[in-house]
Protein backbone atom coordinates (compact mmCIF):
# COMPACT_ATOMS: atom_id res chain seq x y z
CA UNK A 1 0.00 0.00 0.00
CA UNK A 2 1.48 3.25 -1.18
CA UNK A 3 1.22 6.12 1.10
CA UNK A 4 0.47 10.05 0.56
CA UNK A 5 3.81 10.83 1.75
CA UNK A 6 5.68 8.63 -0.23
CA UNK A 7 3.37 8.60 -3.54
CA UNK A 8 4.39 12.88 -3.15
CA UNK A 9 8.14 11.57 -2.90
CA UNK A 10 7.94 9.28 -5.73
CA UNK A 11 5.93 12.18 -7.77
CA UNK A 12 8.87 14.86 -6.68
CA UNK A 13 11.51 12.46 -7.91
CA UNK A 14 9.85 12.10 -11.44
CA UNK A 15 9.51 15.54 -11.92
CA UNK A 16 13.10 16.23 -11.30
CA UNK A 17 13.85 13.81 -13.22
CA UNK A 18 12.45 14.95 -16.23
CA UNK A 19 13.86 18.78 -15.41
CA UNK A 20 10.71 20.11 -13.37
CA UNK A 21 13.07 20.62 -10.14
CA UNK A 22 12.50 24.49 -10.23
CA UNK A 23 8.95 23.64 -10.11
CA UNK A 24 8.82 21.34 -7.55
CA UNK A 25 10.95 23.63 -5.37
CA UNK A 26 8.30 26.42 -5.78
CA UNK A 27 5.30 24.06 -5.11
CA UNK A 28 7.31 22.85 -2.00
CA UNK A 29 9.42 25.59 -0.74
CA UNK A 30 11.99 24.50 1.65
CA UNK A 31 12.82 20.97 -0.11
CA UNK A 32 16.16 20.65 0.43
CA UNK A 33 16.29 17.16 -0.67
CA UNK A 34 16.67 17.66 -4.12
CA UNK A 35 20.11 18.42 -5.09
CA UNK A 36 19.88 19.66 -8.34
CA UNK A 37 17.21 21.79 -10.25
CA UNK A 38 16.63 19.66 -13.06
CA UNK A 39 16.96 16.07 -14.08
CA UNK A 40 19.49 14.97 -17.20
CA UNK A 41 16.63 12.91 -18.36
CA UNK A 42 15.62 14.29 -21.64
CA UNK A 43 17.62 17.36 -21.72
CA UNK A 44 17.12 17.44 -25.55
CA UNK A 45 13.50 17.23 -25.94
CA UNK A 46 10.98 19.83 -26.11
CA UNK A 47 9.12 20.66 -22.87
CA UNK A 48 5.76 19.10 -23.68
CA UNK A 49 7.47 16.03 -24.81
CA UNK A 50 9.08 15.80 -20.99
CA UNK A 51 5.56 16.40 -19.96
CA UNK A 52 4.28 13.78 -21.46
CA UNK A 53 7.03 11.03 -20.52
CA UNK A 54 6.73 12.13 -16.84
CA UNK A 55 2.78 11.44 -16.97
CA UNK A 56 3.88 7.92 -18.23
CA UNK A 57 6.23 7.13 -15.33
CA UNK A 58 4.15 8.61 -13.12
CA UNK A 59 1.40 5.89 -13.38
CA UNK A 60 -2.05 4.92 -14.77
CA UNK A 61 -3.93 8.02 -12.96
CA UNK A 62 -2.07 10.82 -14.38
CA UNK A 63 -2.20 9.01 -17.89
CA UNK A 64 -5.73 8.73 -17.33
CA UNK A 65 -6.21 12.21 -16.66
CA UNK A 66 -3.25 13.45 -19.50
CA UNK A 67 -5.64 11.45 -21.88
CA UNK A 68 -8.85 13.44 -20.88
CA UNK A 69 -6.82 17.20 -20.17
CA UNK A 70 -5.93 16.28 -23.98
CA UNK A 71 -9.02 16.99 -25.19
CA UNK A 72 -9.61 20.84 -23.48
CA UNK A 73 -8.44 22.40 -26.11
CA UNK A 74 -9.60 25.64 -24.93
CA UNK A 75 -7.71 25.59 -22.14
CA UNK A 76 -4.50 24.18 -23.30
CA UNK A 77 -1.72 25.14 -25.83
CA UNK A 78 -1.48 23.25 -29.14
CA UNK A 79 1.70 21.72 -28.70
CA UNK A 80 0.91 20.29 -25.49
CA UNK A 81 -2.07 19.00 -26.68
CA UNK A 82 -0.34 17.04 -29.22
CA UNK A 83 1.95 15.15 -27.23
CA UNK A 84 -1.23 14.15 -24.96
CA UNK A 85 -2.94 12.57 -27.67
CA UNK A 86 0.60 10.44 -27.50
CA UNK A 87 -0.41 9.04 -24.42
CA UNK A 88 -1.24 5.27 -24.75
CA UNK A 89 -3.28 3.59 -21.65
CA UNK A 90 -1.79 0.23 -22.50
CA UNK A 91 0.52 -1.83 -19.64
CA UNK A 92 2.20 -4.70 -18.97
CA UNK A 93 -0.55 -7.59 -17.72
CA UNK A 94 -1.00 -8.86 -14.37
CA UNK A 95 -0.37 -12.69 -14.35
CA UNK A 96 -3.92 -14.62 -13.56
CA UNK A 97 -3.10 -15.51 -10.57
CA UNK A 98 -3.21 -11.84 -9.44
CA UNK A 99 -6.25 -11.47 -11.25
CA UNK A 100 -7.96 -14.27 -10.02
CA UNK A 101 -9.25 -13.55 -6.54
CA UNK A 102 -11.29 -10.52 -8.31
CA UNK A 103 -13.43 -13.28 -9.81
CA UNK A 104 -13.45 -14.82 -6.90
CA UNK A 105 -15.58 -12.19 -4.91
CA UNK A 106 -18.89 -13.31 -6.44
CA UNK A 107 -18.30 -16.75 -8.11
CA UNK A 108 -16.66 -18.58 -5.43
CA UNK A 109 -15.97 -21.35 -7.62
CA UNK A 110 -15.80 -20.47 -11.14
CA UNK A 111 -16.00 -24.00 -12.36
CA UNK A 112 -20.02 -23.39 -11.48
CA UNK A 113 -20.39 -21.03 -14.16
CA UNK A 114 -17.09 -21.39 -16.74
CA UNK A 115 -16.02 -24.13 -18.01
CA UNK A 116 -12.85 -22.29 -19.79
CA UNK A 117 -11.22 -19.07 -18.85
CA UNK A 118 -8.06 -18.11 -20.89
CA UNK A 119 -5.58 -16.91 -18.56
CA UNK A 120 -3.53 -14.69 -21.47
CA UNK A 121 -5.54 -11.43 -21.89
CA UNK A 122 -6.58 -10.63 -25.02
CA UNK A 123 -6.19 -6.96 -23.93
CA UNK A 124 -4.37 -4.75 -21.14
CA UNK A 125 -5.23 -1.30 -20.04
CA UNK A 126 -4.19 0.67 -16.89
CA UNK A 127 -7.64 -0.16 -14.86
CA UNK A 128 -8.31 -3.60 -16.06
CA UNK A 129 -7.80 -6.59 -18.46
CA UNK A 130 -10.10 -8.62 -20.81
CA UNK A 131 -9.96 -12.70 -20.54
CA UNK A 132 -11.73 -14.48 -23.07
CA UNK A 133 -13.89 -17.59 -21.20
CA UNK A 134 -16.63 -20.06 -21.89
CA UNK A 135 -20.01 -20.31 -20.41
CA UNK A 136 -21.73 -23.34 -19.06
CA UNK A 137 -23.61 -23.39 -21.85
CA UNK A 138 -21.09 -22.52 -23.98
CA UNK A 139 -21.69 -18.90 -24.81
CA UNK A 140 -18.11 -17.38 -25.76
CA UNK A 141 -17.56 -14.19 -23.02
CA UNK A 142 -15.43 -11.60 -22.14
CA UNK A 143 -14.38 -11.03 -18.47
CA UNK A 144 -13.46 -7.40 -17.81
CA UNK A 145 -11.89 -7.67 -14.73
CA UNK A 146 -10.21 -4.64 -12.59
CA UNK A 147 -6.63 -4.75 -11.19
CA UNK A 148 -6.76 -5.22 -7.36
CA UNK A 149 -5.43 -2.43 -5.78
CA UNK A 150 -6.16 -0.29 -8.24
CA UNK A 151 -9.10 1.67 -6.89
CA UNK A 152 -6.77 2.66 -3.52
CA UNK A 153 -4.19 4.02 -5.76
CA UNK A 154 -6.17 5.77 -7.91
CA UNK A 155 -7.91 7.52 -4.49
CA UNK A 156 -4.58 8.19 -3.33
CA UNK A 157 -3.34 9.72 -6.75
CA UNK A 158 -6.73 11.96 -7.11
CA UNK A 159 -6.17 13.57 -3.07
CA UNK A 160 -2.31 14.61 -3.99
CA UNK A 161 -3.81 16.03 -7.51
CA UNK A 162 -6.69 18.17 -5.68
CA UNK A 163 -4.29 19.09 -3.17
CA UNK A 164 -1.14 19.91 -5.86
CA UNK A 165 -3.70 22.18 -8.31
CA UNK A 166 -4.66 24.63 -5.31
CA UNK A 167 -0.79 24.77 -4.68
CA UNK A 168 -0.16 25.45 -8.27
CA UNK A 169 -3.18 28.26 -8.42
CA UNK A 170 -1.91 29.82 -5.61
CA UNK A 171 1.90 29.83 -5.73
CA UNK A 172 1.16 30.29 -10.26
CA UNK A 173 -1.35 32.42 -10.34
CA UNK A 174 -1.05 32.74 -14.32
CA UNK A 175 -1.97 29.15 -14.37
CA UNK A 176 -5.26 29.84 -13.22
CA UNK A 177 -7.07 30.24 -16.58
CA UNK A 178 -6.25 26.77 -17.30
CA UNK A 179 -8.15 26.20 -14.37
CA UNK A 180 -6.39 23.32 -12.44
CA UNK A 181 -8.85 22.47 -10.15
CA UNK A 182 -11.60 22.90 -12.07
CA UNK A 183 -9.73 20.34 -14.52
CA UNK A 184 -8.97 17.60 -11.09
CA UNK A 185 -12.56 17.97 -10.27
CA UNK A 186 -13.64 16.97 -13.28
CA UNK A 187 -11.36 14.42 -14.21
CA UNK A 188 -11.91 13.25 -10.39
CA UNK A 189 -15.48 12.54 -11.34
CA UNK A 190 -15.15 10.90 -14.53
CA UNK A 191 -12.44 8.26 -13.37
CA UNK A 192 -14.37 7.01 -10.40
CA UNK A 193 -17.31 6.48 -12.92
CA UNK A 194 -14.82 4.10 -15.08
CA UNK A 195 -13.93 2.08 -11.99
CA UNK A 196 -17.92 1.24 -11.32
CA UNK A 197 -18.40 -1.52 -14.16
CA UNK A 198 -22.15 -1.55 -13.63
CA UNK A 199 -22.23 1.34 -14.52
CA UNK A 200 -20.53 0.60 -17.39
CA UNK A 201 -22.52 -2.26 -18.38
CA UNK A 202 -25.99 -0.08 -17.53
CA UNK A 203 -24.31 2.33 -20.34
CA UNK A 204 -23.93 -0.08 -22.94
CA UNK A 205 -27.87 -1.56 -22.36
CA UNK A 206 -28.99 2.22 -22.97
CA UNK A 207 -27.10 2.47 -25.97
CA UNK A 208 -27.94 -1.10 -27.30
CA UNK A 209 -31.98 -0.24 -26.27
CA UNK A 210 -31.44 3.35 -28.32
CA UNK A 211 -30.31 0.88 -31.17
CA UNK A 212 -32.50 -1.99 -31.11
CA UNK A 213 -34.40 -0.89 -34.45
CA UNK A 214 -31.39 0.01 -35.96
CA UNK A 215 -29.73 -2.57 -37.97
CA UNK A 216 -25.91 -3.29 -38.82
CA UNK A 217 -24.84 -1.73 -35.45
CA UNK A 218 -24.51 -3.88 -32.24
CA UNK A 219 -23.09 -3.84 -28.83
CA UNK A 220 -21.74 -6.94 -26.68
CA UNK A 221 -25.05 -8.51 -24.33
CA UNK A 222 -24.18 -7.49 -20.23
CA UNK A 223 -24.32 -10.86 -18.18
CA UNK A 224 -25.94 -9.46 -14.77
CA UNK A 225 -25.83 -12.45 -13.11
CA UNK A 226 -21.37 -13.08 -13.37
CA UNK A 227 -20.94 -8.98 -12.85
CA UNK A 228 -19.92 -7.69 -10.39
CA UNK A 229 -18.35 -4.02 -9.36
CA UNK A 230 -15.58 -4.97 -10.28
CA UNK A 231 -15.61 -7.77 -13.15
CA UNK A 232 -17.99 -7.13 -15.93
CA UNK A 233 -19.23 -10.55 -18.34
CA UNK A 234 -20.00 -9.91 -21.16
CA UNK A 235 -20.80 -11.36 -24.74
CA UNK A 236 -17.55 -11.83 -26.60
CA UNK A 237 -17.95 -10.77 -30.45
CA UNK A 238 -14.73 -11.47 -32.96
CA UNK A 239 -14.56 -8.39 -35.31
CA UNK A 240 -11.27 -6.13 -36.81
CA UNK A 241 -10.56 -2.66 -35.82
CA UNK A 242 -12.66 -0.74 -37.52
CA UNK A 243 -9.27 1.53 -39.34
CA UNK A 244 -7.88 -2.13 -40.32
CA UNK A 245 -9.05 -1.39 -43.55
CA UNK A 246 -6.83 -4.59 -45.34
CA UNK A 247 -8.40 -6.96 -42.80
CA UNK A 248 -12.16 -5.20 -44.08
CA UNK A 249 -11.02 -5.77 -47.85
CA UNK A 250 -10.08 -9.30 -46.85
CA UNK A 251 -13.31 -9.75 -45.51
CA UNK A 252 -15.20 -8.22 -48.41
CA UNK A 253 -16.95 -5.91 -46.14
CA UNK A 254 -17.81 -2.03 -47.92
CA UNK A 255 -15.23 0.32 -46.29
CA UNK A 256 -17.31 3.36 -47.61
CA UNK A 257 -20.88 2.07 -46.27
CA UNK A 258 -19.14 1.33 -42.83
CA UNK A 259 -17.50 4.99 -43.02
CA UNK A 260 -21.38 6.15 -43.30
CA UNK A 261 -23.03 4.10 -41.42
CA UNK A 262 -20.58 4.44 -38.29
CA UNK A 263 -21.11 8.31 -38.75
CA UNK A 264 -24.27 8.24 -38.50
CA UNK A 265 -24.53 6.08 -35.71
CA UNK A 266 -22.77 8.79 -33.67
CA UNK A 267 -24.57 12.04 -34.59
CA UNK A 268 -27.80 9.82 -33.62
CA UNK A 269 -26.56 9.35 -30.24
CA UNK A 270 -25.65 13.08 -29.74
CA UNK A 271 -28.49 14.57 -31.19
CA UNK A 272 -31.37 12.34 -31.55
CA UNK A 273 -30.41 10.18 -28.11
CA UNK A 274 -28.79 12.72 -25.87
CA UNK A 275 -26.49 9.91 -24.89
CA UNK A 276 -23.56 9.04 -26.53
CA UNK A 277 -20.31 6.80 -26.59
CA UNK A 278 -17.76 9.25 -25.77
CA UNK A 279 -14.37 6.86 -26.42
CA UNK A 280 -14.51 6.09 -30.26
CA UNK A 281 -10.90 5.66 -30.54
CA UNK A 282 -10.43 2.32 -33.30
CA UNK A 283 -9.94 0.21 -30.60
CA UNK A 284 -13.18 0.33 -29.11
CA UNK A 285 -14.87 -0.20 -32.59
CA UNK A 286 -14.94 -3.44 -34.19
CA UNK A 287 -16.33 -4.64 -37.37
CA UNK A 288 -17.92 -8.37 -38.11
CA UNK A 289 -18.13 -10.55 -41.30
CA UNK A 290 -21.39 -9.50 -41.33
CA UNK A 291 -20.42 -6.05 -41.71
CA UNK A 292 -22.06 -4.90 -38.00
CA UNK A 293 -20.32 -2.17 -36.25
CA UNK A 294 -19.77 -3.42 -32.86
CA UNK A 295 -19.18 -0.66 -29.85
CA UNK A 296 -17.01 -1.73 -26.81
CA UNK A 297 -15.96 0.05 -23.74
CA UNK A 298 -18.37 2.65 -22.06
CA UNK A 299 -16.59 4.18 -19.14
CA UNK A 300 -16.61 7.49 -21.04
CA UNK A 301 -20.71 8.28 -21.57
CA UNK A 302 -21.66 11.74 -22.68
CA UNK A 303 -25.39 13.08 -21.44
CA UNK A 304 -27.14 15.63 -22.63
CA UNK A 305 -30.72 17.03 -21.86
CA UNK A 306 -33.15 17.69 -24.30
CA UNK A 307 -32.83 21.34 -23.67
CA UNK A 308 -29.12 21.25 -23.80
CA UNK A 309 -29.41 18.91 -27.04
CA UNK A 310 -30.87 21.65 -28.90
CA UNK A 311 -28.80 23.94 -28.20
CA UNK A 312 -25.47 21.82 -29.42
CA UNK A 313 -28.04 20.99 -32.39
CA UNK A 314 -28.05 24.75 -32.89
CA UNK A 315 -24.48 24.84 -32.15
CA UNK A 316 -23.65 22.40 -35.24
CA UNK A 317 -25.57 24.01 -37.58
CA UNK A 318 -24.11 27.24 -37.12
CA UNK A 319 -20.68 25.55 -37.34
CA UNK A 320 -21.53 23.34 -40.86
CA UNK A 321 -23.54 26.50 -42.17
CA UNK A 322 -20.93 28.75 -41.57
CA UNK A 323 -23.54 30.91 -38.98
CA UNK A 324 -21.06 33.11 -36.64
CA UNK A 325 -24.24 34.44 -34.99
CA UNK A 326 -25.86 31.12 -34.60
CA UNK A 327 -22.56 29.75 -32.73
CA UNK A 328 -22.24 32.68 -30.20
CA UNK A 329 -26.18 32.22 -29.43
CA UNK A 330 -26.02 28.28 -29.05
CA UNK A 331 -21.97 28.64 -26.82
CA UNK A 332 -23.90 31.65 -24.40
CA UNK A 333 -27.05 29.31 -24.44
CA UNK A 334 -24.61 26.52 -22.84
CA UNK A 335 -23.62 28.66 -20.17
CA UNK A 336 -20.19 30.20 -22.03
CA UNK A 337 -19.00 33.62 -20.49
CA UNK A 338 -17.38 36.24 -22.99
CA UNK A 339 -17.11 39.43 -22.13
CA UNK A 340 -18.69 42.13 -23.17
CA UNK A 341 -15.39 44.15 -24.76
CA UNK A 342 -14.18 41.21 -26.10
CA UNK A 343 -17.57 39.85 -27.83
CA UNK A 344 -17.15 41.72 -31.54
CA UNK A 345 -13.94 40.58 -31.82
CA UNK A 346 -14.47 36.69 -30.67
CA UNK A 347 -17.67 37.14 -33.56
CA UNK A 348 -15.19 38.33 -36.12
CA UNK A 349 -13.06 35.62 -35.48
CA UNK A 350 -15.14 32.73 -35.60
CA UNK A 351 -17.04 34.06 -39.17
CA UNK A 352 -13.41 33.87 -40.25
CA UNK A 353 -12.55 30.50 -39.00
CA UNK A 354 -16.00 29.36 -40.47
CA UNK A 355 -14.59 31.13 -43.77
CA UNK A 356 -11.21 29.14 -43.17
CA UNK A 357 -13.35 26.22 -42.42
CA UNK A 358 -14.91 25.98 -46.31
CA UNK A 359 -11.41 26.10 -48.01
CA UNK A 360 -10.21 26.72 -51.47
CA UNK A 361 -11.48 23.44 -52.77
CA UNK A 362 -15.45 23.35 -52.81
CA UNK A 363 -16.28 20.15 -51.28
CA UNK A 364 -13.84 20.12 -48.90
CA UNK A 365 -15.28 21.08 -45.77
CA UNK A 366 -12.25 21.20 -42.98
CA UNK A 367 -14.33 19.94 -39.92
CA UNK A 368 -11.68 19.06 -37.66
CA UNK A 369 -9.16 22.28 -38.64
CA UNK A 370 -12.59 24.22 -37.90
CA UNK A 371 -12.91 23.01 -34.27
CA UNK A 372 -8.91 23.34 -33.71
CA UNK A 373 -9.40 27.06 -35.17
CA UNK A 374 -12.11 27.80 -32.76
CA UNK A 375 -11.07 26.24 -29.31
CA UNK A 376 -7.68 28.15 -30.39
CA UNK A 377 -9.99 31.44 -30.27
CA UNK A 378 -11.69 30.16 -27.07
CA UNK A 379 -8.61 29.81 -25.35
CA UNK A 380 -6.82 32.98 -26.42
CA UNK A 381 -9.74 34.95 -24.83
CA UNK A 382 -9.87 32.85 -21.40
CA UNK A 383 -13.48 30.90 -22.54
CA UNK A 384 -14.35 28.47 -20.81
CA UNK A 385 -16.82 25.99 -22.12
CA UNK A 386 -18.24 23.27 -20.77
CA UNK A 387 -16.82 19.52 -20.53
CA UNK A 388 -19.48 17.34 -22.20
CA UNK A 389 -19.06 20.17 -24.99
CA UNK A 390 -15.43 19.12 -26.20
CA UNK A 391 -16.37 15.56 -25.91
CA UNK A 392 -18.98 16.15 -28.43
CA UNK A 393 -16.50 17.78 -30.40
CA UNK A 394 -13.94 15.05 -30.13
CA UNK A 395 -15.87 12.91 -31.11
CA UNK A 396 -17.11 14.03 -33.94
CA UNK A 397 -13.43 14.63 -35.32
CA UNK A 398 -12.62 11.11 -34.05
CA UNK A 399 -15.49 9.31 -35.93
CA UNK A 400 -14.51 11.49 -39.05
CA UNK A 401 -10.88 10.89 -38.83
CA UNK A 402 -11.85 7.08 -38.89
CA UNK A 403 -14.55 8.05 -41.48
CA UNK A 404 -11.45 9.50 -43.83
CA UNK A 405 -9.43 6.30 -43.19
CA UNK A 406 -11.90 4.29 -44.27
CA UNK A 407 -12.92 6.39 -47.47
CA UNK A 408 -10.50 9.43 -48.59
CA UNK A 409 -13.36 11.16 -50.17
CA UNK A 410 -15.52 10.89 -46.96
CA UNK A 411 -17.43 14.39 -47.23
CA UNK A 412 -18.35 15.35 -43.48
CA UNK A 413 -20.59 18.37 -44.96
CA UNK A 414 -22.45 16.41 -47.47
CA UNK A 415 -22.91 13.55 -44.50
CA UNK A 416 -24.39 15.56 -41.91
CA UNK A 417 -26.47 18.30 -43.86
CA UNK A 418 -29.36 15.81 -44.50
CA UNK A 419 -29.41 14.22 -40.73
CA UNK A 420 -29.36 18.25 -39.45
CA UNK A 421 -32.14 19.15 -41.64
CA UNK A 422 -34.37 16.35 -40.87
CA UNK A 423 -33.58 17.01 -37.52
CA UNK A 424 -34.60 20.48 -37.51
CA UNK A 425 -37.65 19.39 -39.00
CA UNK A 426 -38.63 17.08 -36.13
CA UNK A 427 -37.87 19.49 -33.44
CA UNK A 428 -40.01 22.24 -35.28
CA UNK A 429 -43.15 20.27 -35.69
CA UNK A 430 -46.20 21.51 -33.79
CA UNK A 431 -46.29 19.01 -31.33
CA UNK A 432 -43.04 19.47 -29.96
CA UNK A 433 -43.38 23.41 -30.21
CA UNK A 434 -46.23 23.38 -28.03
CA UNK A 435 -44.87 21.00 -25.66
CA UNK A 436 -41.79 23.06 -25.41
CA UNK A 437 -43.69 26.00 -24.52
CA UNK A 438 -46.16 24.21 -22.42
CA UNK A 439 -43.08 23.28 -20.16
CA UNK A 440 -41.52 26.60 -19.95
CA UNK A 441 -44.81 28.21 -18.85
CA UNK A 442 -44.80 25.73 -16.26
CA UNK A 443 -41.18 26.01 -15.57
CA UNK A 444 -41.48 30.04 -15.31
CA UNK A 445 -44.71 29.58 -12.73
CA UNK A 446 -42.95 27.11 -10.42
CA UNK A 447 -39.64 29.84 -10.57
CA UNK A 448 -42.28 33.07 -9.71
CA UNK A 449 -43.91 30.50 -6.88
CA UNK A 450 -40.73 30.00 -5.42
CA UNK A 451 -38.95 33.56 -5.64
CA UNK A 452 -40.59 34.58 -2.19
CA UNK A 453 -39.45 31.66 -0.53
CA UNK A 454 -35.67 31.58 -2.28
CA UNK A 455 -36.19 35.66 -0.78
CA UNK A 456 -36.60 34.39 2.18
CA UNK A 457 -33.86 32.28 2.61
CA UNK A 458 -31.70 34.71 1.20
CA UNK A 459 -32.27 37.07 4.27
CA UNK A 460 -32.07 34.40 6.40
CA UNK A 461 -28.61 33.84 5.30
CA UNK A 462 -27.67 37.02 5.11
CA UNK A 463 -28.93 37.71 9.01
CA UNK A 464 -26.98 34.15 10.35
CA UNK A 465 -23.83 35.30 8.14
CA UNK A 466 -23.48 32.37 6.40
CA UNK A 467 -23.98 33.66 3.30
CA UNK A 468 -20.33 34.08 1.09
CA UNK A 469 -19.86 36.65 -1.50
CA UNK A 470 -17.64 36.63 -4.12
CA UNK A 471 -17.33 39.73 -6.39
CA UNK A 472 -15.34 38.98 -9.85
CA UNK A 473 -15.29 42.01 -12.44
CA UNK A 474 -17.50 39.87 -15.19
CA UNK A 475 -19.52 38.39 -12.75
CA UNK A 476 -20.94 41.51 -11.84
CA UNK A 477 -20.69 42.64 -15.61
CA UNK A 478 -23.42 39.81 -15.84
CA UNK A 479 -25.40 40.42 -12.80
CA UNK A 480 -25.83 43.83 -13.61
CA UNK A 481 -27.20 42.67 -17.54
CA UNK A 482 -30.09 40.26 -15.80
CA UNK A 483 -30.93 42.61 -13.27
CA UNK A 484 -31.54 45.26 -16.33
CA UNK A 485 -33.41 42.49 -17.90
CA UNK A 486 -35.38 41.54 -15.60
CA UNK A 487 -36.70 45.47 -14.52
CA UNK A 488 -37.20 45.69 -17.62
CA UNK A 489 -39.88 42.92 -17.83
CA UNK A 490 -40.91 44.11 -14.65
CA UNK A 491 -41.87 47.38 -16.25
CA UNK A 492 -43.53 45.71 -18.84
CA UNK A 493 -45.88 43.79 -16.51
CA UNK A 494 -46.83 47.06 -14.77
CA UNK A 495 -47.42 48.94 -17.94
CA UNK A 496 -49.63 46.57 -19.08
CA UNK A 497 -51.45 45.89 -16.06
CA UNK A 498 -51.70 49.25 -15.68
CA UNK A 499 -53.23 49.67 -18.89
CA UNK A 500 -56.25 46.59 -18.71
CA UNK A 501 -56.76 48.16 -15.11
CA UNK A 502 -57.40 51.74 -16.50
CA UNK A 503 -59.03 50.98 -19.25
CA UNK A 504 -61.33 48.69 -17.35
CA UNK A 505 -62.24 51.30 -14.78
CA UNK A 506 -63.41 53.87 -17.65
CA UNK A 507 -65.48 51.33 -19.37
CA UNK A 508 -67.12 49.97 -16.53
CA UNK A 509 -67.93 53.67 -15.03
CA UNK A 510 -71.60 53.69 -16.33
CA UNK A 511 -72.27 56.26 -13.62
CA UNK A 512 -70.46 59.09 -14.65
CA UNK A 513 -71.03 61.29 -17.93
CA UNK A 514 -67.44 60.90 -19.92
CA UNK A 515 -66.75 62.50 -23.61
CA UNK A 516 -67.30 59.65 -26.20
CA UNK A 517 -63.05 59.76 -26.59
CA UNK A 518 -62.66 58.55 -23.66
CA UNK A 519 -63.98 55.16 -24.37
CA UNK A 520 -62.34 54.82 -27.53
CA UNK A 521 -59.24 55.54 -25.65
CA UNK A 522 -59.92 52.70 -23.17
CA UNK A 523 -60.40 50.18 -26.36
CA UNK A 524 -57.11 51.55 -27.46
CA UNK A 525 -55.54 50.36 -24.40
CA UNK A 526 -56.77 47.37 -24.45
CA UNK A 527 -55.60 46.73 -27.61
CA UNK A 528 -52.44 47.84 -26.17
CA UNK A 529 -51.28 45.49 -23.13
CA UNK A 530 -52.57 42.44 -26.20
CA UNK A 531 -49.69 43.51 -28.26
CA UNK A 532 -47.35 44.05 -25.64
CA UNK A 533 -48.11 40.80 -23.53
CA UNK A 534 -47.97 38.79 -26.42
CA UNK A 535 -44.81 40.33 -27.30
CA UNK A 536 -43.11 39.77 -23.76
CA UNK A 537 -44.89 36.02 -23.68
CA UNK A 538 -43.55 35.84 -27.41
CA UNK A 539 -39.68 37.18 -26.21
CA UNK A 540 -40.07 34.93 -22.58
CA UNK A 541 -40.48 31.31 -24.86
CA UNK A 542 -38.32 32.57 -27.57
CA UNK A 543 -35.71 32.15 -24.61
CA UNK A 544 -36.59 28.86 -23.51
CA UNK A 545 -37.16 27.41 -26.87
Amino acid sequence: MVTRFRRYAQIADVLVKYGFGIVVSEIFPGIHRFRIPGGSEGRDRRVYERIRLAIEELGPTFVKFGQIASTRQDLLPPPLIEELRKLQDQVRPLPFSEIRPVLLERNRDLAEYFTEIEETPVASASLSQVHRAVLKDGTKVALKIQRPGIEAIIETDLAILQSLAVRIEAVFPESRIYNPKGMVRDFSSQIRKELDFLRDGANADRLALNFRDIPGVRFPKIYWEYSTRHVLVMEFIEGVRVDDTKALAGMGVDSVAIAKHGFDAYLKQIFEDGFFHGDPHPGNLLITRGGELVFLDFGIIGVLRPEKKRLFMKLLEGLVFSDGRLVLTALEGLGVSIREEDKDEVRDEIYVALLDAEGIIIGRFNFGGMVDNLTEILRRYEIRIPVTLMLMLKVIVMVLDIGITLDPKFDFKANVSPFMENLMRKEYMPGKLAGRAAQAFLETADEMYDFPRNVNRMFKNFSTGTIKVEIVENEVQKLQKSLDESSNKILVGLITAALVVGSSVVLLSSNVVLPYWIFYLAILGYAAAVVIGFYALYHTLAYHL
